[in-house]
Order: C-alpha cells, then sequence, then structure tokens
C-alpha cells in the first residue's frame, strides 16, 4: 500500500546511514562483458529500488519485484535486480548507483520516491526511469504506473459492511499519502452505499473521508502498532479491518488470527492468500493492485525495444483489471450469495459508470 500500492513523514525514518547494498538477481552478472555473445550484447538491466517498506512487505514492494522477475517471461534478455531502501536518505544514491551501472530500466517503488525520482531523473534525460504509485510532472524520462484502488475498494467496502455481524468496520493507514488514503475513501464510501442501498447504519472507523482525517501507523514495517491499533478498534467493535499499511498490517493479520473467528481481515495490494498464506484463514479478500503485471509489462517492453511514453503512462483501474478483488478463497463459503451476487453487480456499475467513485486522493 502503499498502493499508487507511494513524502513521507520523518519520524518514521530510520535513524541509521546510507544502506547500499543491493541484492542481484537473475543469471547475468552484474557488469557483463560485452564479449562477442548476441544474448550479452542484448542484456537489459531491469533495476528496481525499494521505499523503505523493503523487498518482503508482502505488499507493493514484493508485488513490483514478482513483475521484474515475471518480465522475463516475455523477453528473455532481462536481467533483474534490486536495492532496499532502509531509510529516506538512500533513495537518491540507491537510484544513482543503478545509472552509475548503466540499468537499461531503473524502477522507483512508491509515490514516497516521487521527488528522489525527478531529480535523478532531470540530472539524466537519457536515462529510462519508472515510477509505481506517482506521476512525475515534465519528466518524460518516467514511466508513471498508477491506479484507481479506490474502485476497487469500494467494492470492499460494501462487502465489508455486508459481512460485518457487529454493524462496525474499520481501515488505517501506514502513512496519510494519497497512495494509501485513496484506498480508505472507497472502502468508507463503499459502505456508505451499502448504508445507502440497505437502509443500514454500518459505521465505519479509522476513516472520515469528509475530514480526510483517520488513524495511521506513521509505519509500513512495525507490526506491534498495528496489533496495537486493531485492538482499540476490536474494543470499539469493529469485526472486519482493513489496513493499508504493508507489513504493518500484518499485526492486524495476528489479531485476527488470535481472535478465532471474530475478527476479519481484508489485505490490500496482493493477494493476502498469496503474498501472506499463513493469514489465509482471516483474509475475507484482498483490495488488489495489479503492480506486478503493470512491471511486467512495461519491462519486457522496454527489453523488446518498445518506447514507454510517460503520457499518459498506465492507469489501472477495474475496467483494465488493474485493481480488483482477489477470490474469497476460505471465506467463499461464508459470504452470502446474495451479497456476492451484489458486489459484481457494483463492480459492472463501477465500470460502467452507472455508480460514480471518486476520491481527491485518486490518480487522474
Amino acid at each position: 500500500m502503499r498502493p499508487v500500492r507511494a513524502k513521507r513523514i520523518v519520524a518514521i525514518l530510520a535513524a541509521g546511514g546510507l544502506t547500499l547494498a543491493a541484492a542481484a538477481c537473475g543469471d547475468a552478472p552484474e557488469d557483463s562483458p560485452s564479449g562477442s555473445g548476441a544474448s550479452a550484447a542484448a542484456a537489459y538491466k531491469a533495476c528496481m529500488v525499494t521505499d523503505t517498506g523493503g523487498i518482503d512487505d508482502r505488499s507493493f514492494n514484493a508485488s513490483a519485484w514478482a513483475g521484474l522477475q515475471a518480465a522475463k517471461e516475455s523477453a528473455s534478455n532481462v536481467d533483474p535486480k534490486y536495492v532496499a531502501s532502509t531509510a529516506e536518505a538512500d533513495y537518491e544514491p540507491n537510484l544513482r548507483q543503478f545509472v552509475t551501472q548503466k540499468c537499461n530500466f531503473i524502477l522507483s517503488v512508491g509515490g514516497l520516491m516521487g521527488d528522489a525520482t525527478k531529480k535523478v531523473a532531470t540530472e539524466n534525460a537519457n536515462q529510462q526511469f519508472g515510477i509505481v504509485d506517482s506521476a512525475i510532472a515534465d519528466a518524460k524520462n518516467v514511466y508513471p504506473m498508477q491506479f484507481r484502488t479506490d474502485q476497487a475498494a469500494f467494492l470492499a467496502g460494501y462487502l465489508a459492511a455486508g459481512y460485518s455481524k457487529s454493524g462496525k468496520v474499520a481501515t488505517y493507514g501506514g502513512l496519510k499519502i494519497p497512495p494509501v488514503t485513496v484506498f480508505m475513501d472507497g472502502f468508507a464510501d463503499g459502505v456508505a452505499y451499502f448504508n445507502q442501498q440497505k437502509s443500514k447504519s454500518v459505521q465505519v472507523l479509522g476513516w472520515d473521508k469528509a475530514k480526510q482525517n483517520g488513524t495511521f501507523a506513521e509505519n509500513f514495517g512495525d507490526q506491534n502498532k498495528g496489533k496495537a491499533i486493531t485492538n482499540t478498534f476490536v474494543a470499539q467493535g469493529a469485526d472486519v479491518i482493513m489496513p493499508v499499511a504493508g507489513g504493518t498490517g500484518l499485526g492486524t493479520a495476528d489479531v485476527a488470527k488470535a481472535s478465532g473467528g471474530k475478527t476479519t481481515v481484508i489485505w490490500v495490494d496482493q493477494d493476502g492468500c498469496k503474498s501472506a498464506e499463513q493469514y489465509c484463514d482471516v483474509f475475507l479478500t484482498t483490495v488488489v493492485k495489479n503492480i506486478n503485471e503493470a512491471v511486467k509489462e512495461a519491462v519486457a517492453q522496454g527489453a523488446q525495444g518498445q518506447a514507454l511514453n510517460a503520457t499518459p503512462g498506465y492507469l489501472g483501474d477495474l475496467k483494465n483489471d488493474g485493481v480488483g478483488l482477489a477470490p474469497y478463497n476460505q471465506f467463499d463459503s461464508k459470504v452470502d450469495a446474495t451479497l456476492k451476487s451484489e458486489v459484481e453487480k457494483l463492480k459492472a456499475d463501477i465500470i460502467a459508470g452507472t455508480v460514480k467513485v471518486e476520491s481527491p486522493n485518486a490518480p487522474k
């Protein structure tokens, strides 16, 4: 989530210095000699810089890395590698080291990297960059990948309201930034739409869309903070909770796991039953942001010599399957058939424009 799924408050930054240790992946060495082999000459270095959530956040960094690796399926000359950032101060140096390594494509994961990406990209106009969950104005060499997660979260809010037994549901974020709050907007509006259609009064804890104010962990990797926030929501009566907080949200899953079925989680970004399968029995569904496919296609296109146009870039929505709901998985038999049908109908109505989904935090 952290979401388009990404700018960060100084409070969450690690006090440590620069971390430049990269984990190089793929078969090709980092600096392949040109030699006489056609395969070496055709190698396409696709290099990714994570935000501070890390490569194994079970969320959008992990999704982007999966996309980078999957690009080899379409273009076998792709040589993927990444470097993990442990603090915001790492972003710019990490990007610069990949410029020095002459990477063909450099991917910034998360809108929090927007300023650093803009600076480095402006200084290296002939270098191809990409960024997830942001768009860099006037940077023709930065390919943006953004997502209308408010549309899919609208479905999740409707589903949560229909599934809730207590009449209270909740959401919280890692940070108060648009790629996070766009999920929360959609979720709150989905609950409101359910209430309107059913003459109900299901309450949303953790986010007030009108005031753009709510609950935030100020971190994307603090499971204890996730547990504390979730326990507060549970004490207030919430039984379905959607964390938009990367690894912090695993604390919510822990609380749900210990609840004996009383608390249910809606995950975000990657299908939770695949990215955090140990918690599959508490994941009602996932608001999926198809980062992996967007990254895969961008890298494969670049490796095949196709231009990546910054305008319009990529915008994922319900219509093009850039966002959506994951399967109900272990909850498939627990979700009422009528509610399932209503969610599907609602999806079709959003795609058709019959139901309008609007968020001040949505990408344009």
